[in-house]
């Protein structure tokens, strides 16, 4: 699987719930539609909360989700499209 292209990163490794969402919230509304977020998180439960909020959220699509290695640690990795 390749990850997609992106326009913007949120580095949010480090920070619990809520805390990727709400950077992510802010930093998805300032893109253009059709720009892709891609964010970073070390949290485990941001894969459910980043699900959770595409399904219910009107602007936003998940694209992908991924979990890589990095630094010694388990990164979860979020692409969210803006969609309008």
């Amino acid at each position: 699987m390749t990850s997609p292209a992106f326009d913007k990163e949120l580095d949010a490794r480090g920070l619990s719930c809520p805390m990727p969402i709400v950077k992510a919230r802010s930093e998805i509304n300032q893109l253009a539609p059709g720009q892709v977020l891609r964010v970073l998180a070390t949290d485990r439960g941001s894969v459910k909360d980043f699900q959770g909020w595409a399904s219910a959220a009107d602007n936003v699509e998940l694209v992908q989700q991924e979990t890589i290695e990095q630094d010694g640690q388990t990164v979860y990795v979020h692409y969210l499209k803006r969609i309008e």
